[in-house]
């Protein structure tokens, strides 16, 4: 256990690497990041081997095996998202308002980083690099605590970012790995005068540990309960593939499909909706309306009645989903404003004034028409990557990327003047 004394040690040296950040152009930031995608393009047998360490530690039927896995094809994307980071523009310096005051003083607003941001989640060690190349793109030193799932992992990551920032004669501490315990955690929390803000990736527990033990900011990324509704007015074969790819194409991550509300009056359609779900062995749990339209043209094995009301807060993480029957608009939306996130919400409707009300009154950071959620990501929003999904109101909402993680200064300038 590392004692608060040796924390105060290391928060203390962060803070002081923050300041050295803000004397780096941007053409040395992208310079540091070019060599961090050349040094684990060198290093995948290194990086495989760390994390099959992890995944010995876990079993497969665990729905965060899949967030911990590490393959040569998810270190080719790593490795591709760090290179596209270097490609975005800068947000640091960036002029948001300039204009002369009537007494003629000369004002304007700029992006600045944050300074140090702490980032605490669990089994997903690509998150240390996506952390990473966000922060120091954006002139942010990086304090990081990773779950004891991803230990082998995260510190084989960070020995790679530490090689690429002393190859340019800069302090590793720009970018610090935490042991992976408890305490950790609550020391990050509590670092008032060394943490700007703190923000969580991870599942509800997590999240709300975090926010309910923060003395630092904190910038909320919230659990994904994500839903999608299928219209009196949907086309069934866009419905059909928007529903199997939000919820297969990845079911361990947040914006994954967890329930599917379908119109009363398409129940006769579910089965053939459902039908390539029962391909891929997706276990539903249904109202009574949607098990008797599926009871015989579903797999029995797969077919469930939901237990009880809390099922429909269920984040999933695996291949399972709920059905819920509803009959209009109104009672789609009042079971999401019920029992959603705030993360992603989808309708499915070829009737424009539907889709219309459902943009106006879903609460969520994201909010699709004839899409599926799993769009949800910074990436494939043009972000580069990502820090996380915000689900909260204050500040940045949605995927978080280089502009999120920047706040604001005014600079003023004068001949002068004095206040009356």
């Amino acid at each position: 256990m590392i004692s608060k004394i040796e924390y105060n040690g290391i928060f203390p040296k962060v803070k002081k690497a923050s300041h050295e950040l803000l004397t780096l152009s941007s053409e040395e930031r992208n310079n540091v990041l070019l060599t961090l995608a050349d040094i684990i393009d060198c290093n995948y047998e290194m990086l495989l081997s760390a994390n099959a360490e992890d995944l010995a530690k876990m079993d497969k039927s665990n729905p965060l095996y899949d967030r911990l896995q590490l393959t040569p094809e998810r270190l080719n994307g790593i490795v591709s998202d760090i290179r596209n980071v270097v490609t975005l523009p800068s947000p640091v310096g960036e002029e948001i308002e300039h204009r002369t005051l009537p007494n003629g003083i000369d004002l304007r607003k700029i992006r600045v980083p944050f300074g140090v941001i702490g980032v605490i989640y669990e089994a997903r060690p690509n998150v240390t690099f996506d952390v990473f190349s966000l922060c120091f793109k954006s002139g942010n030193a990086c304090i990081l605590k990773g779950g004891k799932d991803a230990d082998s992992s995260n510190r084989a990551a960070i020995e790679l970012i530490h090689r690429a920032l002393e190859k340019h004669r800069l302090s590793k501490d720009s970018a610090v790995l935490l042991p992976s315990t408890h305490d950790a955690t609550v020391a990050l929390l509590s670092a008032v005068g060394y943490v700007d803000v703190c923000i969580p990736r991870g599942g509800r527990r997590l999240i709300d540990f975090v926010r309910d033990n923060a003395r630092v900011p904190v910038i909320e990324t919230g659990a994904g309960v994500v839903h999608v509704y299928v219209d009196a007015d949907a086309d069934l074969e866009m419905a059909t593939r928007i529903v199997n790819n939000a919820k297969t194409r990845r079911v361990s991550v947040c914006n994954a499909l967890d329930t599917l509300l379908i119109h009363s009056s398409r129940l006769d359609d579910l089965a053939e909706l459902t039908a390539p779900l029962s391909a891929k062995n997706v276990e539903i749990y249904a109202d009574r309306s949607a098990y008797c339209a599926l009871k015989g043209n579903y797999p029995d094995d797969l077919l469930h009645t939901v237990d009880n009301e809390d099922m429909w807060d269920t984040e999933w993480m695996a291949y399972k989903m709920g059905i819920c029957t509803v009959d209009n608009i109104d009672e789609a939306i009042e079971h999401i404003s019920r029992h959603g996130s705030g993360h992603s919400e989808s309708i499915v409707t070829d009737n424009s004034r539907t889709a219309d009300k459902f943009r106006r009154m879903v609460d969520a950071s994201c909010v699709y028409v004839n899409l599926p959620t799993s769009f949800t990501d910074g990436a494939q929003f043009g972000l580069g990557a990502e820090i996380g999904i915000s689900t909260q109101k204050l500040g940045p909402r949605g995927p978080m990327g280089l502009r999120e993680i920047t706040t604001t200064r005014y600079l003023l300038a004068g001949s002068g003047q004095i206040r009356p």
